[in-house]
Order: C-alpha cells, then structure tokens, then sequence
C-alpha cells in the first residue's frame, strides 16, 4: 500500500463507508455494492465503465408498467428537484409518488414498479439503494436487479455483510444519461460520518420496470466516489 493510499481518509474508512449503503443485509446481492466501494483506483477519478450485459428494451416494443403507472418519455424532463413525500425504508428517506412510484409496495414493505421517466428511473434508483438498508427487505433485492448474468452472477454468491451505526441520505442527484430503454442516475449521498459520496447506478427498462444493470460478474458498471460538494448536482433530500 502506498503512502498516498493510507493516508486518504476515504479508502481507510472505505469498508465503513459501505457498510452504510448496505446496512445489515446478508443477501448476497448485496455484497455487490461493498465491492464497488472498496475496488481498487483513484477515488476521486471519474468512474469507469466496466463491461456490462446488454438487457436493454426496445422502446417501441409493447413493454408497459407492470403495475400500470401512466407516463413515458423518450428524453429526460427532469430537470428540476421533484415535488414528492418522502418515506423511511430501512434507514434512508426515499421518495414516494402517485406518478412516479413506487406503484407497487407489497406486504412487509418491498417496493417496486416505477414510470417509464427519468423522474421514475430516479425514484427507482433511491429505492434500491434504501432497500439495501433494510434487514427485512435483503433478501427480495435481486428482484430489482436487470435479469441476465448479472443478476445470476449475484445470486450464486455466498452470503456476506456487515452492521454500521453509520447512516446515509440522499443529498442531490445528477440524471447522467436518459433514453427510453436505459438510464444512469448519479446519487448524491450524505454520510452521518461526514462524507459526500457520488454512487452512480445504470438501468434498463425491462420487464416492465426499471431494474438496475449489473456487470457480468454481479457488480456495478460505475464505482462510487467520494466528492467535495454538490456542484453539478440537484440537490434534494427527504431528511
């Protein structure tokens, strides 16, 4: 290890850092997001793409929400903070819309089924990311996630996890990229340690939601990153 490397106060807090996102959870899938935090790299670099499997749907085939949400667009709207209530799941805020979902909350609170917008691929996003933190909820979270190798890949993984008093809220946004079939969605988040990290998720829509897209191997495309500020993002929290 470099000096450089020991000194940084992000890699040495790196596996704390994580076990935020991922709270208490022993789902396999979930491991995924530790991985990503604690990957090897410049931290504060922009985050570089991994190869990843194509799940991505043909918007003009007959693909509508599975739950029925109204609302679809091909370029992103989305260019204010939305106007929405806010629920506790786990130990993060997340958002709640009529339109934008989640359009379906099934029994013991598992939520899914977001519009076919960039505001639903927001929502989407945040709620993963929430579900993450709920004990009760780990197990279901590889339903969120894009079918395809990815999603097999994470499934085969052996349990793991880890506690943390560490909690994190969503400070801001940042809509990176928007079509029809695919977005990526950069989270802001507030660590009660003090830190401020970019987690960047890609989705598809697919089987009539939005899922998010994992790399062969079961791991996000885009490595999270500790940033300074919220500049270049829209800020927005629900705590």
């Amino acid at each position: 290890m470099s000096t450089a490397d020991s000194q940084s106060p992000f890699r040495s807090r790196g596996f704390i850092v994580a076990a935020i996102v991922v709270g208490a959870i022993v789902l396999a899938a979930i491991v995924v997001l530790v991985t990503s935090l604690l990957g090897g790299g410049d931290n504060n670099a922009d985050p570089t793409p991994a190869p990843t499997t194509s799940t991505s749907a043909d918007p003009g085939s007959a693909d509508p929400s599975v739950c029925g949400l109204e609302g679809f667009e091909e370029t992103s709207s989305l260019t204010t903070a939305p106007e929405n209530e806010w629920e506790l799941v786990g130990t993060m805020a997340a958002p709640v819309d009529d339109r934008s979902g989640p359009g379906d909350v099934a029994a013991g609170g598992f939520r899914s089924c977001f519009a076919h917008t960039a505001e639903g691929a927001l929502f989407a996003a945040v709620n993963f990311v929430a579900t993450g933190t709920d004990a009760t909820l780990g197990p279901r979270l590889v339903e969120l996630v894009a079918p395809g190798p990815g999603r097999d890949a994470l499934e085969a993984q052996s349990s793991g996890g880890s506690a943390s008093n560490l909690r994190a809220q969503v400070a801001g946004f940042k809509v990176s990229a928007y079509s029809a079939d695919a977005a990526t969605i950069d989270l802001a988040l507030n660590y009660s340690a003090g830190e401020l990290v970019s987690v960047p998720l890609k989705l598809v829509w697919v089987e009539g939601d939005w899922k998010v897209e994992m790399t062969d191997a079961g791991e996000l495309p885009l490595a999270p990153a500790q940033i300074q500020n919220l500049g270049g993002y829209t800020p927005w929290s629900g705590a």
